[in-house]
């Protein structure tokens, strides 16, 4: 079995979309790149589960888009362990060349970028999971996804930020789990 297919199917994190799993197998992703993105989906699922209670939430795209955000970096494996954004475009254009929607692709291009005024919900749970799974928290971040919540449900921010706090905080308790999953494969 090699070293992708243990990080994609290996006990210990929930399981990718298959449809995420067998693109990450077509491109030849290296495993701590199928590491990374089971782990941010491990998180997806369970902002997505919160979220969702809240306010609809499209769970595919959501849970699809931490699965894929950062398939670009099978082109670019410099960005695995060091800065850079260029995995951002390649992995959104990889993506659609291999077939998937647009509506899909955009995660890998969006996730950096949430500053955004025109970010959905959708992008913002993708780019949360990536800080959340490593036990990072975006201030910023945070009260944008309140703020978008809050202003669906028409209920005041803090109110929503609150609850957004206390899912997060029970979330990045597993970081130190989640870190060492994905220390276990290597980048090359």
């Amino acid at each position: 079995m090699s070293t992708l297919e243990r990080a994609i199917t290996e006990e210990g994190l929930r399981p990718l979309p298959e449809a995420a799993a067998a693109l990450l197998r077509q491109v030849g992703a290296p495993a701590r790149l199928g590491a990374h993105l089971r782990a941010v989906h491990d998180v997806a699922v369970e902002i997505v589960d919160w979220a969702g209670g809240e306010v609809e939430v499209d769970r595919a795209a959501v849970l699809f888009g931490a699965a894929t955000h950062d398939i670009g970096k099978a082109r670019f494996p410099e960005e695995l362990s060091g800065p850079g954004a260029q995995h951002e475009p390649a992995g959104q254009q990889l993506l659609v060349a291999l077939g998937v929607e647009p509506r899909l692709a955009r995660f890998a291009a969006l996730h950096g970028n949430w500053r955004r005024d025109a970010a959905t919900l959708e992008e913002l749970l993708v780019t949360l999971a990536d800080k959340v799974w490593k036990g990072r928290r975006e201030a910023g971040l945070e009260e944008q996804v309140a703020q978008v919540v809050a202003e669906a449900r028409g209920e005041p921010v803090w109110a929503v930020f609150m609850r957004v706090d206390d899912a997060l905080t029970r979330i990045a308790d597993g970081a130190d789990a989640r870190l060492a999953f994905q220390s276990r494969f290597p980048t090359a």
